[in-house]
């Protein structure tokens, strides 16, 4: 099992990677459109009529895959007083305990997003001439990602590998 999860970590590694460029270009392509809005609206006395709802688009995305790829890594919220004065033992099952709870919280993402979006399918966003399901993509997005390196995290700390918790002084078993 700790092979597999190494190679397993590693393709989730380079998944990761690619979210958080496609977070990174889609931050950079936010502040673009909204630099150009404005200098359509106040120097040109025009608008760009597509720049805010692609805006707020590309922004669903870049916070999603950004947070998916925090729990990856350990970034995401905890409350970890009691982390201080507990046994490892507990520690793992903590965290386990949280991983969990966090993988549940993405699959509600996807169950809720994925039915706002066939809600919303049927509506055309007058600006960008879409499906309003759009809007709802990055939550689905996000969320199946949430729940695979949620997983990924309890199956390595299962196989006795490190899951790179910030702060976190777990240790692999050898």
């Amino acid at each position: 099992m700790r092979k597999t999860m190494e190679t397993a970590a590693i393709a989730t590694g380079r998944l990761a990677n690619i979210a958080l460029w496609v977070a990174g270009a889609g931050l950079v392509a936010m502040t673009v459109m909204i630099a150009a809005q404005v200098f359509w609206r106040y120097v040109l006395n025009n608008s760009i009529v597509w720049s805010e709802p692609a805006s707020v688009m590309v922004m669903g995305w870049f916070i999603f895959l950004g947070a998916a790829v925090g729990i990856r890594e350990g970034y995401h919220l905890s409350f970890d007083v009691l982390l201080y004065v507990v046994p490892d033992a507990v520690k793992k099952l903590f965290h386990t305990l949280s991983d969990i709870m966090v993988a549940a919280f993405g699959g509600g993402m996807v169950f809720y997003g994925w039915q706002l979006a066939e809600r919303a399918a049927h509506v055309q966003l007058p600006s960008l001439g879409i499906s309003g399901a759009f809007d709802f993509a990055p939550i689905v997005g996000g969320g199946v990602l949430v729940v695979l390196f949620s997983l990924e995290r309890i199956l390595r700390r299962l196989a006795g590998l490190h899951t790179s918790r910030f702060g976190d002084t777990e240790t692999a078993e050898a």
